[in-house]
């Protein structure tokens, strides 16, 4: 695998892990690194990366629209509202990675999002381990960039206080990637200063 940038067919170059799986690849230019504000949202990112846990994200993102379809969208007001006939039936849909842990962990989720929601806000609570501000790295290879780091090891404790589960360090961290929290993008790939720039201006909130 390669582990700097690699130069695609449309003159871009970008980091090397989505390959050139169209899908994956659309996913590193539109999704990944940008900062996201939208409680929902991370609540959302947060779950599905505690559903990757032993898997590939690929394996999840290819299963994300059927997901959302039956979380629901993800609203947290409504999955921290499921009983066990709900579990049952996520527990027998292919569609989605059946792992009851994982289920009931999303349910208890939303009901800690929830409490947070209403205390702070969940963007403003999670944006807070950062001033606001995404972290702007500058990894020249892929094997500079952490699994974890004591930022994303706070993170995880903290949420794990609120009732969250699945959500140790490692897959916190990939959180903070994804959500543009930290902005992973090697300097050498288009998208770095691209979500630079739109990390500028910081939370809204």
């Amino acid at each position: 695998m390669e582990r700097i940038p690699i130069l695609h067919d449309d003159g871009k170059w970008r980091c090397p892990w989505p390959g050139t799986d169209p899908f994956y690849v659309a996913y590193h230019d539109e999704e990944w690194g940008v900062p996201e504000y939208d409680g929902r949202a991370l609540y959302e990112k947060l779950i599905l990366d505690g559903f990757q846990a032993g898997l590939s994200w690929i394996t999840i993102l290819r299963k994300r629209e059927h997901f959302r379809k039956v979380f629901d969208g993800f609203e947290p007001e409504k999955v921290a509202r499921y009983g066990p006939d709900k579990v049952a039936a996520l527990m027998g849909d292919a569609g989605i990675v059946r792992n009851r842990a994982k289920i009931e962990g999303t349910i208890g989720g939303a009901g800690a999002w929830l409490k947070i929601e209403e205390e702070q806000g969940f963007s403003r609570y999670m944006w807070d381990f950062l001033d606001g501000r995404p972290l702007q790295n500058q990894w020249q290879g892929g094997e500079q960039v952490p699994a974890e780091t004591p930022l994303s090891q706070r993170i995880s404790k903290d949420l794990r206080s609120r009732g969250f589960r699945f959500v140790g360090p490692t897959i916190v961290y990939a959180f903070m990637q994804a959500v543009g929290m930290v902005n992973d993008h090697l300097v050498g790939c288009y998208r770095h200063a691209e979500c630079a720039d739109l990390g500028r201006a910081g939370h809204p909130g």
